[in-house]
């Protein structure tokens, strides 16, 4: 008889992951009779969570006790990125840096120091703090435009407001469409309520995107197209709806503003335009049209890839306009969903610090931190240069556009750098001063759920090593040591933050919150799925957009104003070639997707998860690598206007001919000649709020001749 080991689990910790990813799944971690983590699994009382996640954070453990991690402040010895490092402590470590900050402030005013951050952390305290310092010292502001502004602007364009129907929803459905997302490998949830649904009701999957991913594989009707040309789908689909009596012309006469001229508009827009712009067939479109079209139940899961290009915004808008022309907003599993950010309502102000916000003080653009860091008049808004930076929860040399610009701006020798970090990425090792930070299972937080609808507690829950800090400890030694520690919202702890800001938020404080793990914000039926009207003034679905005028979630500020070229975006639903087309110099369109295994950045450094994905490579389609005489696993050059570097072919038939596919983000020095694939994206400001476009780039594709 075989008898089992003793367990040695002491206990169970109940988290919440808090890396950037719309799942925020709640989690139950075990923790050993030393203090340890063991195994990470999805917690089973969370109705969303539903017990399951992704295998990169079921295996934290690995990273947390990384032999690699940071655990000492660090100082720059020799030139910059050279990699010599002496280890200082932490109050040598703070002074440098205030002291930095003031030298900067004094040379050339307070807009000289940039605080720099963004999702390596989602916890509201931990991320967010900094934003309490930026303020109340006048540092420059900071426009986050690396992830959300495409597709939450798309979004909220037609609906009036960022929320939509309960995700849960997906496993009641009769159809489900996952609109670009590979959502297998970066939002495992959807899965979970989408293959319920095929298993009990019978439910038809459905996937749109650019290549042949994991989620492709489950599904039932794949529908692969041309980066950048989701709109022209969505208008053949709506136009097909009118043509054969799919649309639900009652519905769209009471709850949308103009269902006449976009019928009127959509008159040319036949699958067969579609298909010569989409590269997908006259049939695949019909076939698709049709099945949606007699599905009331269609849950449009509409992810953020597909938003990620110079026309993402009129991409998403499409996307979304079709579930309303079919009227599908009416029935329970049917409508659709991208993120729920405003059904939370967490009053920041005091965790912020936005009392103290001037706005006279420039804006800066998180993606063109390369122009602003080589002295870009534009990008600087016109004032003077940026000295110093504080830099939390993100690795822009990696992960930026424009890498070139990124890493000489990195090298000036007249810009001082802080890095507070887990591990020496790659913007780390071109810093002055590196800080170790905590992760989340070692300090207390609270997390919104942008991809469902909960707001759950992160509290800490194993001892942190001694030498390392919290962001939160960080920003407040620098405030006392900048002269601004004595102002409302600095001196509280992390729990005091939890706990006023939901108060102030109108909701149950921390103790409720710890001892419910997750409080439930989804609205009621009829709110969700806009039954009582739209989030628009009129409460009617906005077929024909105010692109400029109209209030967004990622709006710039007054001082910034509407970006790129607005005076391009439709009228109604259409397709704009407003994209970086491909052209006989650069015959490719490139897109660059998530890993299965990294998000972002993160987990790049972990044994398991850099095994698993191999080696950084371009998926050629084998027509295309025939042509240029590439045989697969050999080096290839890509290139365009912002520079080249060599990769590694995976000659596949998961991309069509003429795309490209790179998965990352790998770092740059695992590329064969150190530059990694953002040498290829462009920073340039998509219409009409800003944004990074990452999977729209137009290259050429060579053999190497070395």
């Amino acid at each position: 008889m075989n008898i089992a080991s003793p367990i040695r689990t002491r206990s169970v910790g109940h988290t919440a992951c808090p890396h950037d990813c719309p799942s925020t799944c709640a989690l139950d971690v075990d923790i050993d009779e030393n203090g340890r983590i063991g195994r990470v699994r999805g917690a089973a009382d969370n109705d969303y969570t539903a017990g399951v996640i992704c295998a990169k954070v079921a295996r934290y453990a690995e990273r947390l006790y990384h032999p690699d991690r940071l655990l000492t402040p660090k100082r720059r010895k020799g030139g910059k990125g050279e990699g010599a490092w002496q280890e200082v402590s932490w109050d040598e470590a703070l002074d440098e840096i205030a002291d930095a900050f003031v030298k900067a402030e004094q040379a050339h005013g307070s807009e000289a120091v940039w605080p720099y951050f963004y999702a390596g952390t989602m916890g509201q305290v931990q991320r967010d703090s900094i934003e309490r310092l930026r303020h109340a010292k006048r540092y420059s502001g900071f426009m986050g435009t690396i992830c959300t502004n495409m597709a939450w602007t798309g979004y909220v364009m037609g609906t009036g407001v960022l929320r939509g129907v309960d995700p849960r929803e997906m496993a009641k459905a009769d159809c489900v469409v996952i609109w670009g997302t590979n959502a297998v490998a970066t939002q495992v949830n959807v899965m979970t309520h989408a293959t319920r649904a095929r298993k009990e009701r019978g439910a038809k999957i459905v996937v749109v995107d650019v290549y042949d991913n994991p989620t492709m594989k489950q599904a039932d009707i794949r529908l692969i197209l041309r980066p950048g040309t989701d709109a022209a789908l969505a208008c053949a689909v709506m136009h097909i709806a009118f043509r054969d009596g799919y649309a639900d012309r009652a519905y769209m006469e009471k709850f949308t503003d103009d269902p006449a001229g976009l019928e009127a508009h959509l008159a040319t827009r036949t699958p067969q335009w579609a298909a010569a712009i989409t590269g997908l067939s006259v049939e695949e479109i019909e076939t698709f049209a049709r099945l949606v079209g007699t599905t009331k139940k269609t849950f449009f899961r509409l992810g953020y890839g597909f938003a990620r290009s110079r026309n993402g915004v009129a991409q998403m808008h499409a996307a979304l306009s079709v579930p309303t022309v079919l009227g599908s907003w009416q029935y329970e599993g049917g409508g659709a969903f991208h993120n729920n950010g405003d059904i939370f309502r967490l009053n920041k102000a005091e965790l912020m610090g936005t009392a103290y916000l001037d706005p006279d003080v420039r804006v800066l653009d998180q993606s063109q931190i390369g122009r602003v860091l080589t002295g870009d008049a534009e990008a600087l808004r016109h004032r003077g240069p940026v000295t110093a930076l504080l830099i939390q929860n993100t690795n822009p040399a990696n992960v930026a556009p424009e890498q070139r610009l990124v890493k000489r701006g990195f090298l000036r020798d007249d810009l001082f750098v802080a890095v507070h970090e887990q591990f020496m990425t790659e913007t780390a090792e071109l810093a002055d001063i590196v800080l170790p930070a905590t992760m989340f299972v070692e300090h207390d937080d609270i997390y919104r759920a942008g991809g469902q609808s909960h707001i759950l507690l992160g509290p800490k829950i194993v001892e942190p090593p001694a030498t390392v800090r919290t962001n939160l400890f960080v920003i407040e030694e620098l405030a006392k040591r900048l002269g601004v520690a004595d102002r409302p919202g600095f001196g509280l702890t992390e729990r005091e933050h939890i706990d006023r800001m939901l108060k102030a938020s109108g909701k149950p404080g921390f103790d409720v919150l710890a001892e419910e793990k997750w409080l439930e914000c989804q609205p009621p039926f009829e709110e969700a799925h806009f039954l009582n009207g739209f989030g628009c003034p009129d409460g009617k679905f906005r077929f024909s957009p105010d692109w400029a005028g109209a209030p967004a979630p990622n709006r710039p500020p007054a001082s910034v104003g509407i970006l790129g070229p607005v005076d391009q975006l439709p009228a109604f639903p259409d397709q704009v070639d407003i994209i970086e087309v491909a052209d006989a110099e650069h015959p490719f369109r490139l897109a660059t997707s998530p890993a299965r295994n990294f998000l972002n950045s993160s987990f790049s450094e972990t044994r398991t998860s850099a095994e698993k994905e191999g080696r950084p490579e371009v998926m050629v389609n084998p027509s295309d690598a025939a042509r240029l005489g590439i045989e697969p696993g050999e080096l290839v050059r890509l290139g365009n206007r912002r520079g080249t570097l060599r990769i590694h072919a995976r000659v596949t038939e998961a991309v069509k001919p003429g795309v490209l596919v790179a998965e990352g983000i790998w770092p740059n020095k695992a590329h064969v000649d150190g530059e990694g694939i953002n040498v290829l994206t462009g920073a340039d400001a998509v219409a009409p709020h800003g944004g990074a476009a990452f999977h729209d780039n137009k290259v050429w594709l060579s053999k190497d001749p070395a």
